[in-house]
């Protein structure tokens, strides 16, 4: 037998990062919810470290936890397109939305 965990599978969002999220425009709140982690610091959930900072990559929405994070993300602007990708494909599949 196994020892029965009760930890989720899927880490919770704290409560703190709703708050920080509902500091943005709806517009925004959206694409922040469809990609939900730093491009740059995936295991950051956007909102965590403050409001959500947006960047524009090759005239895409990109978000970001941090300052800090911001010349990594401006960097290789095609890695960090194909990476929100992930994370969107990631978020609607934690989301159980898989159409």
């Amino acid at each position: 037998d196994k020892p029965q965990t009760d930890a989720p599978v899927v880490q919770a969002k704290p409560n703190d990062v709703a708050a920080e999220r509902a500091k943005l425009s709806p517009e925004d709140r959206a694409l922040v919810e469809a990609q939900e982690w730093c491009v740059v610091n995936s295991d950051e959930w956007l909102g965590s470290m403050g409001p959500p900072l947006k960047l524009d990559i090759k005239g895409n929405p990109v978000f970001i936890c941090c300052k800090g994070c911001k010349r990594k993300a401006e960097a290789d602007p095609d890695k960090t397109l194909a990476k929100v990708e992930e994370l969107k494909a990631k978020a609607k599949t934690e989301k159980g939305g898989k159409n």
